[in-house]
């Protein structure tokens, strides 16, 4: 597989691993990046701040004794330059209260790096001056701060908290004024969350939260991830485990976060695993939320895989592999079909993936 189908690509470029380095202020910076650049896809550094508001709760909170940056662009660029040709996608966390502030420096450094808005910070003097969390109570503020960033024509991505507002509707509204990615510390709420976010938006997904294993990091991508990010908890052993078993997952399996089957609690991309309804099961109300009749849905799967392998079956249980299981789920039928067309199981479920992302782009169309 080559990188750019073995994950996903963010900012014009494929991702080697989908392992992110997330921000820590007065931590992340190039010199920590790349001690630990060979096992993480994406790294954002910072955060740094943008303007007069955001640089003055800064030097509040390091004279309370948190550890800041105080980094001007000229700082910022350096590091930049310094992470340039480094196998690794870098982005930028940054504080601000108004667009104008990462408008400036959208103009500054360009459209090789990602932007992500910290709606994130909780201390108390970020939120006073408009900044970090203060905006996911304001999310008008935080749209048009998005929306700013995007007619620059650079990649936004929003970091933010899980629980503080509707995260659904927020994540809807991000989405439409323009961001591309959503990275979320999901607290304590789990799996649950990201997948209902995922349901409401087709936004590239970064779970955050305690991902110190694969169990953990595989838990997340079932539910909707696309990617998973480690801060406190990234040395370079747990980046290096991490690594080596989603690489070894996507060879293996073909789709390397494929969701969980929908009657399993899978979210929307596992339609590309359901039957045909004509029972009573998840589906039906799934389809029902969607607005999407039985008919429609035939008639899209059929149409999204004419003229492939997964056209073919008539002798699975509805007559095409369209239809078909996850490959974890035992099935002498599908496998006999994979076996007489001589399609590997990591191929097909590869194909379970373009089907997949074709069936979520149809309904976020029609959203």
């Amino acid at each position: 597989m080559t990188a750019a189908s073995r994950f996903i690509s963010i900012n014009g470029r494929p991702v080697k691993t989908p392992i992110v380095l997330a921000s820590m202020a007065g931590i992340t910076d190039s010199e920590y990046v790349l001690a630990r650049s060979k096992h993480a896809g994406v790294a954002f550094i910072g955060g740094y701040n943008t303007d007069e508001p955001s640089r003055n709760a800064s030097a509040e909170m390091e004279a309370a004794g948190r550890t800041e940056f105080d980094a001007g662009f000229d700082e910022i660029a350096t590091e930049i330059d310094i992470l340039d040709g480094a196998d690794i996608i870098l982005g930028l966390n940054l504080r601000g209260a108004t667009p104008e502030a990462f408008v400036a420096a959208a103009k500054r450094f360009g459209s090789s790096v990602i932007y992500e808005i910290d709606a994130h910070c909780r201390q108390q003097p970020m939120i006073d001056a408009g900044c970090g969390e203060y905006l996911l109570h304001n999310p008008d503020k935080l749209c048009a701060i998005v929306s700013a960033l995007a007619a620059e024509g650079v990649t936004v991505s929003v970091k933010t908290r899980a629980g503080v507002a509707d995260d659904r509707e927020l994540a809807k509204k991000l989405w439409k004024a323009g961001a591309k990615i959503l990275h979320v510390d999901l607290m304590d709420t789990g799996h649950t969350k990201i997948r209902q976010i995922r349901n409401s938006c087709p936004l590239i997904l970064i779970a955050n939260n305690s991902v110190t294993s694969p169990d953990k990091m595989m838990d997340y991508f079932a539910h909707g991830a696309d990617l998973v990010s480690v801060a406190r908890s990234a040395s370079v052993s747990v980046l290096q485990t991490l690594d080596r078993y989603i690489r070894a997952v996507a060879e293996e399996i073909g789709w390397y976060n494929a969701p969980k089957q929908l009657c399993r609690g899978g979210d929307l991309r596992s339609l590309a695993f359901c039957c045909m309804p004509v029972k009573q099961c998840p589906l039906l109300p799934s389809l029902e939320s969607l607005g999407m009749s039985r008919e429609e849905y035939m008639n899209l799967k059929k149409e999204l895989t004419a003229g492939t392998p997964l056209s073919q079956g008539s002798h699975t249980c509805f007559g095409s592999l369209a239809y078909c299981c996850k490959s974890s789920t035992p099935c002498m039928f599908r496998d006999m079909t994979l076996k007489s067309i001589d399609l590997p199981m990591n191929e097909y479920m590869a194909l379970k993936r373009t089907l997949s992302e074709k069936i979520v782009k149809k309904i976020f169309e029609d959203v």
